[in-house]
């Protein structure tokens, strides 16, 4: 599994960490050119997220089509291109071109899918935590050293080395293998994702994680200094050791729901997390009580850190195989969309309402989304069969897929094997052999 995913790991953190990295101090690059409305500011910081949202499910089908390698190539030449332009820009129109040209390479789905597709789903959750955990480590490192090298050798370098990640981003990529060659054979007409309840519960849930990610980090630095009368250049004191904490829990989240087969009970704890969280940062923000408020802070990345790895492999696990990249390719746009709605939320809310009100609706939201979590079926019920190619009649599978259990049958052309998805609170594995048996090919 490791020599599958690690260099695709380290594609998805060196982008990441071009993408954060500028985000700490891109406002005084936009200061070098002189005043500017607040609209042209908020499209210099936030323009790669709207065409992140635009181009995300796209790219996701494209990959559903042809080869995702070559998807995920196409997206970072663009990511390089539009960083390079933000690097040269003399004027905020070009800076604005380059963050759109930047957002345009979305290819964070087409990533996940590719993981999917180069990993067994037993080893789904594992994998997805290392590329988890590599996106979270990404950030931390953004944000703290994004501030010294902009502020210290100037803002247009951060992009030049965004570029220069990039670059070796491709390098890497060539290393990764080759995407499997999956077949899938149709009896019936296929559920389409948009009808499935459990993608759209988890479109949802990725929306609602990244908006309240991102309304988090608007909301802290205000509360911060406003509330409790703190420097800001102080927030790294409570930034770091609440990162570390959530990158420690990734570990654990990640055998709970794979190796126990508890992820609907992770994924509610995230949430109960994030609840819980959100209470203590407005209780402490308004009662000015400073240990409450860096509670609430390491309890929300640690809620983040436990979500982050399990979302996306739920999703893989939802989604049939012949459109996996769509899907995850609307899961993060959802995700995207999110975020987009968090940074425009944060300010507004917190300087009408106030950040103990933000605690309230936050906590009525998760209240809701936990519920909505009672309705997502357990995906610990999906098992898997590999078959050999070579001993059954891969022609005649699609005869099998209206047997009451089954739940989808694909053939992997690369690994050589046919691939029966069962729900095991209908079938064991002996019965399901049995099923398997009958299109097995004469000795």
């Amino acid at each position: 599994m490791f020599k599958a995913i690690l260099p695709l790991s380290f594609v998805v953190f060196l982008r990441f960490l071009g993408l954060f990295i500028v985000l700490p101090v891109i406002s005084l690059y936009v200061a070098e050119f002189g005043e500017t409305s607040a609209i042209l500011l908020g499209l210099a910081v936030s323009g790669a997220y709207l065409t992140q949202i635009i181009f995300q499910t796209p790219f996701g089908i494209l990959s559903d089509k042809i080869d995702r390698k070559k998807v995920v190539m196409a997206g970072l030449l663009i990511f390089l291109i539009g960083s390079v332009i933000c690097a040269l820009a003399d004027n905020i129109y070009t800076l604005i071109l380059g963050r759109f040209i930047q957002g345009a390479g979305a290819i964070g789905g087409v990533v996940s899918a590719q993981i999917t597709d180069l990993v067994r789903e037993e080893q789904r959750t594992g994998a997805m935590a290392i590329m988890g955990g590599g996106i979270f480590a990404s950030f931390t490192l953004a944000m703290l050293i994004g501030p010294i090298i902009g502020g210290y050798v100037g803002v247009a370098w951060l992009f030049w080395l965004t570029a220069l990640l990039t670059v070796i981003s491709m390098i890497l990529l060539l290393v990764v293998p080759a995407t499997p060659k999956i077949s899938y054979s149709f009896k019936q007409k296929p559920q389409k994702s948009a009808r499935n309840l459990n993608l759209t519960i988890m479109n949802c849930s990725s929306c609602l994680e990244k908006m309240f990610m991102t309304l988090i980090f608007v909301v802290i630095p205000l509360c911060f200094v406003n509330e409790l009368g703190s420097h800001k250049e102080d927030l790294w004191k409570i930034y770091t050791p609440a990162a570390l904490c959530g990158i420690f829990a990734l570990a654990p989240a990640s055998i709970l729901a794979e190796k126990y087969g508890r992820a609907k009970l992770v994924l509610g704890y995230g949430v109960g997390l994030f609840l819980i969280a959100y209470m203590l940062l407005a209780i402490g923000g308004a009662e000015n009580y400073l240990w409450l408020f860096v509670a609430g802070i390491t309890l929300f990345f640690i809620g983040f850190a436990t979500l982050e790895p399990i979302m996306q492999s739920l999703t893989s696990k939802y989604a049939k195989a012949h459109e996996r990249g769509k899907a995850l390719g609307v899961f993060t746009t959802y995700a995207y969309a999110g975020s987009f709605a968090g940074g425009v939320l944060g300010g507004v809310l917190y300087h009408h309402f106030g950040i103990m009100w933000i605690g309230i609706i936050v906590s009525i939201i998760c209240v809701l989304w936990l519920g909505s979590l009672l309705f997502l079926a357990n995906p610990t019920k999906q098992k898997n069969l590999y078959l050999p190619i070579s001993e059954y009649a891969s022609d005649k599978i699609a005869t099998l897929e209206s047997t009451n259990g089954i739940i989808e049958i694909y053939t992997n052309d690369t690994e050589g094997v046919i691939v029966l998805k069962y729900n095991s609170d209908i079938l064991d594995t002996h019965n399901a052999q049995a099923i398997a048996d009958t299109i097995k090919k004469p000795q």
